[in-house]
């Protein structure tokens, strides 16, 4: 089974047992509905836990707190420091058609006329002041190469495919090695 991170947890919060965690999903407000979760280190498979109680908090930039079920003491939540907080890949918020997660689009074939030119290695957002287009980071055998994330150039996107294909404006290519 494959999952996606929700949170990281930063540190114990309270007496109780709540940790405090840094949100990672576009989504919080759905976190509080949440009733188990899946943690994990990265190197062991992770463990389902059921939530006691889940909400958001404004301190510290926005943060989700999470009291886990069977953890009831600073002492207890310690060893949870670091752990990621996940969800199957099954149980993530749908998108509206045209919108797709990063990590469906990382690793995608970049076709320009039928001829693969490289595969995506990332997604570059502009800053949470300035609104604008997503960027795709599309390795290829000349480089790296920036790709607008617009109806217009990435005409077909078939993430199940795993499959991009893409109408470079003229010049675009220019741009990106100069």
């Amino acid at each position: 089974m494959s999952y996606v991170t929700l949170a990281r947890i930063l540190r114990p919060r309270g007496l109780k047992g709540e940790v405090a965690a840094e949100i990672l999903t576009d989504f919080p407000d759905r976190l509080p509905q949440l009733r188990e979760v899946w943690l994990t280190d990265g190197v062991r498979p992770p463990r389902l836990i059921a939530l006691r109680s889940c909400w958001l908090s404004k301190a510290r930039g926005g943060q989700v707190i999470f009291h886990f079920e069977g953890v009831d003491s600073i002492t207890a939540a310690e060893p949870l420091r670091g752990l990621e907080v996940q969800v199957p890949l099954a149980d993530r918020v749908p998108l509206p058609p045209g919108r797709y997660y990063v990590s469906d689009l990382t690793g995608c074939e970049v076709f320009e006329r039928g001829a693969s030119i490289g595969s995506v290695r990332d997604v570059q957002f502009t800053g949470e002041d300035v609104s604008g287009t997503p960027v795709l980071v599309v390795d290829t055998p000349l480089g790296e190469l920036l790709v607008p994330l617009a109806d217009e150039i990435c005409t077909r996107i078939d993430t199940a495919a795993r499959h991009i294909d893409v109408v470079l404006p003229e010049g675009l290519r220019d741009l990106n090695t100069s």
